[in-house]
């Protein structure tokens, strides 16, 4: 027997679990106009300002349980982890049904001893034990993808170009610690990584660390976003917004250079004014040849 329209319709629905940012939001507003009918899984103390245009529902960051369950009723069957979480769950919070129970020795690993690579791929493997395809936000929003080269006024100069090569550098040997995807290098020599703060608490404390002398009040640096080399595209893609920039600024630094093709700048065009006014640059690279040694690369 052929289903009928209302069955293929829940068949194909697109489920969210969001974090922080606004993120998530461009992607359910971005899959509404392609035809999905987006379902919202907030997590608890993570998403905010999600607005009532769309079914959602809010769970705690363990209940693997009450999120399989939603999978199941809203017959959804792809999903996208979206949005910045700022804590990992407690043991105590976690929360799953029996078939699950397989997965306990990967998630206290992970919880215990792993990096956010490692959890976020072993929550995906829960998700997909629902029966559900999981998918990158990328597929849904390809227009937020930084593209190669600069998109500000301002283009690197040789300063730059250096620090950029330090702090590419340092990206990728802290990305394949599973630690984080930031790094900023000042004078070509690097000052911070990023760690359990996140960006925004990374460039904070360079701010203070100016203020103390720590680091030259006067010479510029560049922060770098990447992917971690063993990353999976599908969570977690490193992301700049306006307030990337406007903590940069205040950090003392020159520009923003991030992983081209996989990397998100959200708001763009606030990103592009931000930095203008700041004179600041905002630049995709190629972690590859981060220098711009390609043939449209930076000069």
């Amino acid at each position: 027997m052929k289903p009928d329209g209302r069955s293929q319709r829940i068949k194909a629905r697109l489920a969210i679990i969001a974090g922080r940012g606004r993120l998530p939001l461009d992607i359910a507003r971005a899959a509404r106009v392609q035809g999905d009918d987006p379902f919202i899984i907030g997590l608890v103390g993570e998403a905010n300002d999600i607005p009532g245009e769309f079914e959602q529902v809010t769970v705690g960051l363990g209940d693997a349980a009450r999120i399989h369950a939603l999978l199941r009723d809203k017959g959804i069957d792809r999903v996208i982890m979206s949005g910045g979480v700022n804590r990992r769950p407690e043991l105590r919070e976690l929360r799953g049904p029996l078939r699950l129970f397989r997965f306990a020795p990967a998630i206290l690993r992970a919880l215990s001893s792993g990096g956010d690579d490692k959890l976020l791929r072993t929550v995906i493997s829960i998700i997909e034990s629902a029966g559900c395809r999981v998918v990158g936000a990328q597929e849904v929003v390809p227009d937020l993808l930084a593209e190669f080269g600069p998109i500000t006024q301002r283009k690197p100069g040789a300063n730059d170009v250096k620090n950029i090569t330090a702090a590419c550098a340092a990206a990728n040997a802290l990305g394949a610690l599973d630690v984080g995807q930031g790094a900023v290098a000042v004078g070509g020599r690097i000052v911070a990584l990023e760690g359990a703060e996140g960006t925004d608490g990374m460039l904070a404390r360079i701010a203070e660390l100016r203020k103390n002398g720590r680091i030259s009040a006067t010479r510029k640096g560049v922060l770098v976003k990447l992917c971690k080399p063993q990353q999976d595209l599908r969570a977690d893609l490193p992301s700049i917004g306006p307030d990337t920039v406007r903590n940069a600024d205040a950090a003392g630094l020159s520009g923003i250079a991030v992983d081209a093709g996989r990397a998100f700048v959200l708001e763009r065009q606030t990103v592009i004014d931000e930095a203008d006014q700041r004179g600041l640059f905002v630049t995709g690279i190629d972690r590859q040849h981060p220098a711009g040694d390609r043939a449209d690369g930076v000069s």
